[in-house]
């Protein structure tokens, strides 16, 4: 039921994840999960920036009705899961352009000033890490 990954910054993506509120799949029968698995690899291996974060894929994590959802987690970090996401190459970048900023902090908390535009308002939840609570 698991399979071991590297521990360290990475976007969990949901390869399963709708492809909108309306569509379960595009006109092509592509899931929108796949899609921004697919967005984020492309954008991920176009920019050296992108080298330290890990682009991880599995089914399903639990939040259908914010389709297009991914997991941003790290070591001793505060996790987050953003959705409501186009599977597209802008929202994979500007994903991408958060998590290096979330890598770099010492906690998981990156200043609103430094957020790209492209994630504001996808924010779900935020999780803390094994033996943590946040202030």
């Amino acid at each position: 039921m698991l399979t071991p990954v590297e521990d360290g910054p990475a976007i969990v993506a949901c390869n399963t994840c709708r492809h909108s509120a309306d569509a379960r799949e595009d006109e092509t029968g592509s899931r929108g999960g796949a899609r921004m698995v697919a967005a984020l690899r492309l954008v991920q291996e176009s920019d050296a920036r992108y080298a330290g974060i890990a682009v991880q894929e599995m089914p399903c994590l639990f939040a259908c009705a914010e389709f297009c959802t991914v997991h941003l987690r790290a070591p001793g970090k505060v996790g987050y899961v953003l959705g409501r996401f186009a599977a597209d190459e802008e929202a994979a970048t500007a994903i991408l352009d958060y998590a290096v900023h979330y890598a770099a902090s010492e906690n998981g908390r990156v200043p609103f000033k430094q957020w790209p535009q492209g994630v504001k308002g996808h924010f779900i939840t935020r999780t803390p890490p094994p033996g943590f609570v946040a202030e």
